[in-house]
């Protein structure tokens, strides 16, 4: 428990030394540098920014007290006192900070021998007496173990606690690693024992989801458990807790909402800006995975800090579900690693024949981006899988993700787009050919050539996570190549037609209501035209948007396509037409209380209905995003391949088997 204290030392100096906060202390405090990843950036920039958005709207609430405090729980090397103090924000105001003793005696020492940190809390020079390990003016930090409750009370009466002025109490991923019982009894003593008290709480949530999961046995294999989750699994347990140990008020958000809401557009922005960054599932799933939460009584006025100056969403009830689909491991005869990946793409080359390529995944134990293209053949009611040999492996490939494959005939396809790192321009096109015959029942029989384009549309295909949709105008068949990123634009909103043949560009009318931006999204051939659903917008909002890109005589036209219930906007799902019917697979999306399983929209009529995957026969959690997938339309089954990613900071989750889904029964009960 205490690694994890020091871990989360090393990451907020990290981010502090990107600029994503603003803490000239941590280096003082922490000695280990390791430069961390964006996405742990991101994630312990919007914990830090939570913490001190309450603090101080708890310090401009009570400042017409003459005395006030602050009890951080749990504080570790944390340098709140001296932003605080910095800022000249504790004239009246006592800040007492309680670890483990070891913890707190060495905190003591770096701050006795650094001599920008003594001169701020004005050290006495006074050796610390018993629990109490350093006593300054404003400042006492003692050395008690939280959850001996008796010894932690009589060691902050030593230090000149007092039950009768406004208290914050901050527990910030502290109480989780404490028994239930234990951690009430706190949350209870200090509603009894103060009269005007605030407590602010920041931890983990949602355990039993596929990224919770992976969350819950991080901190398993650490051997500091989160014993909160099982009782206090989700916002409303949490919230029912405090109302229940004696506390009358009580908001809690979780980290997407807070960021939407407490954040102000220009800080998003400046954040969002900060470093090349592409791992929008995994920030939004550590989001929806922690939450904020304040709690008070006896407060005159009432402390709300995150109701405060701002509007908070009305939060969304349950998805209304309208059954379950079960899903299966895929029935192999041969074992292969290879599908294991994620920002790939799989295509359906023949009948029976899905060709995935590309993505990051796992090779030989290493994880690594993918240089081998797999091929999926099923056989007699089996699926046999294979690497697919490559002629000439040098042409252009780059081991690239977030690309496309759109086949154009049975032994042609086009390679559009992708990247290899987030910060390096979006990669070109290429042909990938195939034999014009080969056996189709032995995967390892078949070969594929690469055959890199120079041609006049590269300028088009600099993307990645946009979409290619095979459309045709006055009877010739286009490639529809629609939004994406790229390492200069963070969202894109514009539109190419290529012919199918030359690959030229061609101007083609489009008339309606222009889409906004968007990458993630899917994309489907329907009637001549394409079917375009959700994505993420500019600001990194979910969208739930459906527009139709119909043809007209002279041109094409948008038409929005309206959803009732309306589309719970998502991204990185994949998507497929069937019968008059579009089907939407996982993705991400801000409900934090479920995962997106599969959506069907009746394209008639608008009715939109969701339905959960049942994963009860998989041994391992099955993560839909940054999957692919191929819909089989004979057989109504629906194959999901590879799909997950980096979990934040708890390791790389990458499903392991393809998996199969029957949707008989949903497509034909409609």
């Amino acid at each position: 428990v205490q690694g994890t204290g020091g871990s989360s030392a090393v990451s907020k100096c990290s981010a502090a030394a990107r600029g994503y906060i603003h803490d000239r202390f941590l280096r003082l405090l922490v000695r280990r540098r390791r430069r961390r990843a964006p996405l742990v950036h991101r994630g312990y920039y919007i914990r830090a920014r939570a913490v001190d958005h309450c603090v101080q709207d708890f310090l401009l609430k009570t400042q017409s007290h003459p005395r006030t405090q602050i009890l951080s729980l749990g504080a570790g090397f944390d340098s709140l006192y001296f932003r605080l103090k910095d800022m000249g924000l504790l004239d009246h105001t006592v800040v007492y900070e309680v670890d483990f003793p070891n913890v707190a005696c060495q905190k003591a020492a770096l701050i006795k021998g650094t001599k920008e940190l003594s001169a701020l809390v004005g050290d006495t020079g006074e050796e610390g007496v018993g629990v109490i390990t350093f006593s300054g003016e404003d400042y006492k930090l003692l050395g008690v173990d939280l959850s001996e409750l008796f010894e932690l009370e009589r060691a902050l009466e030593e230090a000149g606690l007092d039950s009768e002025i406004p208290t914050l109490f901050i527990a910030e991923v502290v109480l989780t690693y404490m028994e239930n019982c234990r951690s009430d009894a706190l949350i209870q003593w200090a509603a009894e024992h103060f009269s005007q008290a605030c407590f602010l709480l920041y931890e983990q949530m949602h355990p039993e989801d596929p990224f919770g999961r992976v969350m819950q046995q991080h901190f398993s294999q650490l051997n500091s458990a989160l014993h909160s989750l099982a009782q206090y699994p989700d916002c409303e347990a949490q919230q029912r807790r405090f109302f229940e140990k004696g506390w009358t008020e009580c908001s809690v958000m979780d980290m997407n909402e807070f960021f939407t809401c407490c954040t102000p557009e220009e800080e998003q922005q400046r954040v969002q800006a900060l470093e090349p960054f592409d791992e929008y599932e995994e920030w939004h799933l550590k989001c929806s995975h922690y939450f904020v939460l304040t709690a008070s009584k006896g407060m005159e006025p009432s402390w709300t800090p995150l109701l405060s100056n701002m509007t908070v969403p009305h939060r969304d009830g349950p998805v209304r579900v309208a059954g379950s689909i079960t899903a299966a491991v895929c029935a192999m005869h041969s074992e292969i690693s290879g599908l294991r990946r994620y920002g790939h793409h799989s295509v359906l080359i023949k009948p029976n024949v899905i060709l995935t390529t590309g993505g990051f995944g796992e090779e030989n134990g290493q994880h690594c981006r993918m240089r081998d293209f797999h091929v999926l053949i099923k056989h007699a009611g089996y699926w046999k899988a294979g690497c697919v040999k490559m002629e000439n492996p040098d042409k252009g490939w780059d081991e690239r993700l977030y690309h496309t494959v759109s086949c154009l005939s049975n032994s042609l396809a086009l390679v559009v787009g992708g990247r290899t790192s987030p910060s390096s321009a979006g990669l070109g096109m290429l042909w990938l050919k195939f034999p014009e015959s080969w056996s189709a029942s032995d995967p390892d029989d078949i070969a594929v050539e690469l055959v890199s384009l120079q041609p006049a549309a590269e300028p088009a295909a600099l993307r990645w996570r946009h979409s290619t949709t095979e459309v045709i105008f006055k009877g010739k068949k286009y490639l529809f190549l629609y939004g994406g990123r790229s390492a200069m634009e963070p969202v894109l909103g514009d539109w190419y037609f290529l012919h199918a043949q030359e690959l030229s560009c061609t101007m083609i009318p489009v008339e309606g209501p222009v889409p906004e931006s968007r990458h993630s999204h899917s994309a489907c051939s329907w009637k001549g035209g394409a079917l375009i659903a959700g994505g993420l917008g500019a600001a990194e909002q979910p969208l739930g948007s459906v527009f139709f890109l119909r043809e007209l005589e002279h041109g094409f036209q948008w038409q929005a396509v309206e959803t009732h219930p309306p589309l719970i906007p998502r991204y990185s799902h994949t998507a497929h037409v069937h019968d008059g019917k579009l089907l939407l697979v996982g993705g991400v999306w801000f409900r934090s209380s479920s995962v997106p399983g599969i959506t069907v929209i009746d394209l008639m009529t608008g009715l939109c209905l969701d339905y959960t995957i049942n994963v009860e026969h998989l041994e391992w959690p099955l993560m839909l995003h940054n999957h692919s997938s191929v819909f089989l339309p004979n057989e109504k089954e629906l194959l999901l391949i590879g799909g997950g990613g980096n979990c934040f900071s708890f390791g790389t989750h990458l499903n392991p088997d393809p998996v199969s889904l029957s949707l008989s029964n949903i497509l034909t009960s409609h």
